[in-house]
């Protein structure tokens, strides 16, 4: 029952730090960016695989929530839910672009405090990662980075996707089991056990 309370706690500060915003406190809208930025950035950036772009989406998407603010219904969405939607949406729109343009995909540099060997894998897992999402097809893309990297729940990812939350079920499995095909001829080059 935590996590049920600790949701709707959550779900009831995202709605006061947002009617505060409109009423014109700008404190407010830091401490919201503050909560929701990391993760509307990190599901940016697992969607489209480049941070200046994930950087720009999450940026758009908060000032398309502080558009919002005067009219904002706590009762119909919950904020979290909401920027992931958006978020969603604007990667959707930036990927479409991307394919007509024809851009490459941006590099991410290693976490400094690993051993070179230690970085050069985890530059290596997470490249592999980030190319066999890259490889699936959108909504499955969204579906799995909501799911097992974000740890959203169906209903949730539902909303977000605007689709049934079965249809949630069958995305997470097929963007599943496409990963797995995917990633396993590198198991062992990248230093998974079988």
């Amino acid at each position: 029952m935590k996590d049920t309370s600790d949701h709707s706690e959550a779900r009831a500060e995202d709605a006061r730090l947002i009617a505060a915003y409109a009423a014109g406190d700008l404190a407010a809208a830091r401490l919201l960016s503050q909560r929701l930025s990391p993760r509307a950035y990190a599901h940016a950036y697992r969607v489209l695989g480049d941070s200046a772009e994930a950087q720009d989406v999450t940026q758009d998407a908060l000032l398309r929530l502080w558009k919002q603010a005067p009219d904002w219904d706590a009762g119909r969405a919950q904020a979290s839910t909401w920027i992931y939607r958006v978020v969603a949406n604007l990667c959707t729109d930036r990927l479409r672009r991307k394919r007509e343009e024809g851009m490459e995909e941006g590099f991410e540099p290693a976490d400094p405090s690993l051993s070179a060997e230690a970085r050069l894998l985890e530059l290596a897992r997470h490249d592999a990662l980030q190319s066999a999402l890259l490889r699936l097809p959108e909504r499955q893309r969204q579906a799995v980075v909501l799911r097992h990297l974000e740890g959203l729940a169906n209903p949730e990812i539902a909303e977000i996707l605007d689709v049934g939350v079965e249809a949630v079920e069958s995305l997470t499995a097929r963007g599943k089991r496409a990963l797995a095909a995917d990633m396993a001829a590198m198991r062992d080059a990248l230093g998974y056990e079988t």
